[in-house]
């Protein structure tokens, strides 16, 4: 059994658990379930802003804590502030260390699209992710049946939300796609065995279609990598890793921008 299977295992039985806490009229009754989401697209496209969807992330199963000891709000309005498009939110508790109220306190903080990052194997999440406050969600292809990707995307759509569909392989995209996207996103991580190579982003670019807005994820270390990705064709550029490993992700973000 991988990472992947893991955490979709230990992911079965949280979502359980989230039912029983908290049914589906409890999660509409939330502060953010009614308001009106910012558009993903209008916002990743936006020439006044970097394109990049800057992550809060505590820890990883690969790396262990990259950096507990700063606050979500507070990371995620200096990311703001140094141009990012959207915020990535890790919402996961038992492998990266991510609390849903990390969610609420980073929509509260900002007025820019929000994405819930999570292993959303159920419609139950999706509904929750809008009770949070986030914008956009998340469906990894690895976990999912192409049927169940259809299935959790026209919810989403129904609520709101924009929908990011990450894929690791053509294989993937080729069996995921369906016109209730809005976006593909090509991680550069393995999640079976978690190696980077941003070249999985370069092969996979041309074998998306253009109506979908195109994100590359992961391993995305420095200015140079995201001229070379917009010229080959991505509008979105997730980094997490890269600006949470420092002391001040806020500042490290500005000082990376300042050489796009």
């Amino acid at each position: 059994m991988n990472i992947l299977d893991k955490i979709v295992l230990n992911k079965r039985k949280e979502v359980a658990r989230a039912k029983l806490a908290t049914t589906y009229t409890g999660l509409e009754e939330s502060d953010f379930f009614h308001r009106p989401c910012y558009s993903f697209k209008k916002f990743l496209l936006d020439p006044e802003k970097t394109g990049i969807i800057a992550e809060f992330k505590r820890k990883s199963p690969s790396k262990g804590i990259i950096n507990d000891k700063v606050k979500p709000a507070e990371v995620t309005k200096a990311y703001a502030e140094a141009g990012a498009s959207a915020l990535s939110v890790l919402t996961d508790r038992n492998f990266f260390m991510g609390r849903k109220l990390d969610l609420v306190k980073v929509r509260q903080a900002n007025t820019i699209p929000v994405l819930r990052k999570d292993f959303m194997i159920d419609e139950y999440q999706i509904v929750e992710a809008k009770s949070l406050g986030a914008d956009v969600i998340l469906l990894i292809a690895a976990i999912l049946t192409a049927e169940e990707i259809n299935k959790m995307a026209i919810l989403a759509k129904s609520l709101g939300l924009s929908v990011l569909l990450e894929v690791h392989n053509l294989a993937e995209l080729q069996k995921s796609i369906n016109p209730n996207l809005d976006a593909i996103g090509v991680n550069n991580r393995n999640l079976a065995d978690f190696t980077v190579s941003v070249d999985t982003s370069f092969q996979l670019v041309n074998h998306i279609p253009d109506e979908f807005l195109k994100v590359s994820e992961s391993a995305i270390s420095n200015p140079e990598i995201i001229k070379q990705l917009k010229k080959a064709g991505f509008n979105g550029f997730l980094i997490g890793e890269n600006f949470m490993k420092q002391p001040e992700p806020g500042t490290a973000m500005k000082e990376f921008v300042a050489y796009l």
